[in-house]
């Protein structure tokens, strides 16, 4: 990629940051942003249709981060959930500030979502037979989104008792997998 797209895709990234920390995705403007990244808006619309794809490619980036840190050493394997649990904690808490400030308000469970389907995708290419599975579909789910909002929801507890709770929970389900 050319030095300046770059450069550019970097400062409107880092202007959207900011406003987010500080406001609601539907309260930032197009305008507000150009002036916080020093470009005009014809740069921004070469870039982006508006602030919401924006917003997406950023939690599209996120989620990619996130699953990229998950340790691939179990392959997400069922005789592990425990193991898979304890990884995708630690890859909040890797994580947090940049969920906290793309994934609050209304958009906080965009993350889950997104997440669980990123996952699954994994999961279904190792274990196929997962895909068709009711029950396999919900254990998922309940881990990766039981995990997420219970890191959630907890984040003034310590990372590893919290860590250690989910991992327990995991590990009683492991007969189910």
């Amino acid at each position: 990629m050319d030095m300046r797209i770059e450069k550019t895709e970097k400062a409107i990234k880092n202007a959207f940051m900011g406003l987010r920390a500080k406001k609601a995705l539907e309260k930032i403007t197009v305008r507000e942003l150009c002036q916080a990244a020093c470009i005009n808006k014809s740069t921004f619309y070469s870039h982006y249709a508006d602030i919401y794809a924006l917003s997406d490619a950023l939690e599209i980036e996120t989620v990619a981060s996130l699953v990229n840190s998950i340790s691939n050493s179990y392959e997400y394997s069922s005789m592990h959930p425990d193991v898979f649990t304890r990884q995708l904690c630690l890859a909040f808490a890797s994580h947090i500030s940049l969920v906290n400030i793309l994934f609050s308000g209304k958009e906080q469970s965009r993350l889950a979502n997104r997440l669980e389907t990123a996952v699954k995708k994994i999961i279904f290419t190792k274990y196929p037979e997962y895909k068709d599975s009711t029950e396999k579909n919900i254990l998922l789910s309940y881990c990766i989104q039981g995990a997420y909002h219970a890191y959630l929801n907890n984040q003034d507890t310590d990372t590893d008792t919290l860590i250690q709770v989910v991992e327990n929970i995991s590990r009683t389900l492991t007969p189910l997998f």
